[in-house]
Formats: C-alpha cells, structure tokens, sequence
C-alpha cells in the first residue's frame, strides 16, 4: 500500500495560489491595453504571451533556467539583491509558474474586456467616473466569469506542472519537490500504489476545479 506525505500537496497549493494572484496582478493591466488599444506591436505581446501553449516545457525550463542562474540576468540580478539563488529555489519556480502559466489568465480575460458592451464604458465616463474608477466599477463586475475562468484555469493548470518546475527547480523536498514531480518519484520507483494516491487526488482535484467553474459560470450567465 502506497504512503501519502502532504508536503507535496501543500507545496503545490502554496506555489499554485502565490501564482494564480501575480497572474491576476499582471493580467489586468496587461489585458486592459490588448483589449482597448490598437497597435502593431500588440500581436507580438499576443505570440509571446501564447508561446508556452505550443512551446516543450523543458524547452521553456531550459532557458529559464539559463535566465535565472548567476550567471544569467535575472538569476544575477536575484544573488544580487538577496544573496541566494533563483533556480533550486521556491522563489525560481513561482516565476516560472508564472511565465508558463501567462495564457492561461490573459486569455479569458482579454475575451472579458472585450466582451464588455462599449456605451457601458463610454456611460461611465459621461458620469464623471475616471478610467480607474471605471475599471473597477463597471469593467471587472461585468466581467466575473472570465476572471472566474482565468483564476480556476490558471491555478489548476499550475497545479499540475511538471516539466517546467522540474528543469528550474530540481526535486528538493519541502522546496521545489511538488506534487506532479512527487509522481514522477514514485512511477520511477516502481511505487504504484502511492503515484496512484497522488494522481488519483490530483485528477479529482482537477475535476472539481472544472466542475465547480462550469456551474458558476453558468448560473452567472442565466443571471
């Protein structure tokens, strides 16, 4: 009979929560200008913003890897400032997570702005509210599902890492070592039973996420 540590469970909530609210942070702004400007360069934030859907996780892990090692700049720029390194570290995972996970908020939300009537937006303005006032008043309200979606999608899909997580931040247990490299352990140990009881909560897991977001966003939309 397989044996379950939570370690890597709690490890993949902590790094699935942390990126899902910096997606959120990035993705509002970011989505607010692909949605309401037209510009040339636009479609090129588009095709960087949509590469990890097409591009091998260990391609996009080795050059972030490259990226976030000493010698590389951002990696340099980290030692630099808090004496420690980015890769084999939580810190170098969570921004990796971040980067894989990228179309997985911008998306849905460039769809939600978009989908928001214009004569709304324009309404407001004529009110006297400012385009900040605006954007949290009448935009995001309208707009809950996609936000919805982006937030279930975006922490599910880092949920379930693996090829990225595993090229920057190796298998160090209680820092890197999440739940989808906690399988891996157990298939190459010839351990069944426990990659069964971490695959059989992960895939439950998944699809209660989905589940969940399909109902909401169905009862909202009959609203």
């Amino acid at each position: 009979m397989g044996s379950l540590d939570l370690t890597p469970f709690w490890l993949s909530l902590k790094l699935s929560f942390w990126t899902t609210v910096v997606l959120l942070l990035i993705s509002i702004p970011l989505c607010y200008y692909l949605a309401y400007t037209k510009h040339k360069i636009n479609v090129v934030i588009e095709a960087l913003v949509s590469l990890p859907l097409v591009l091998p996780p260990t391609v996009l892990g080795f050059y972030l890897l490259l990226t976030f090692n000493k010698q590389g700049f951002l990696g340099s720029l980290w030692y630099k400032l808090f004496e420690k390194p980015l890769v084999f570290h939580f810190e170098g995972i969570l921004m990796a997570s971040v980067i894989y996970s990228l179309p997985m908020m911008v998306h849905p939300l460039t769809a939600g702005f978009k989908s928001v009537p214009r004569n709304l937006i324009e309404a407001s303005w004529t009110l006297g509210k400012s385009k900040l006032g605006t954007l949290f008043k009448v935009i995001l309200p309208n707009m809950k599902t996609s936000i919805l979606t982006g937030i279930v999608l975006s922490f599910a899909h880092t949920m379930g890492e693996f090829g990225v997580v595993l090229m920057v931040g190796g298998n160090i247990q209680g820092e890197t070592r999440v739940v989808s490299i906690a399988i891996y352990d157990a298939v190459e140990a010839i351990d069944y039973p426990t990659a069964h009881l971490y695959a059989s909560i992960l895939l439950l897991f998944s699809f209660l996420s989905l589940l969940i977001l399909y109902i909401l966003n169905r009862k909202w939309s009959l609203l």
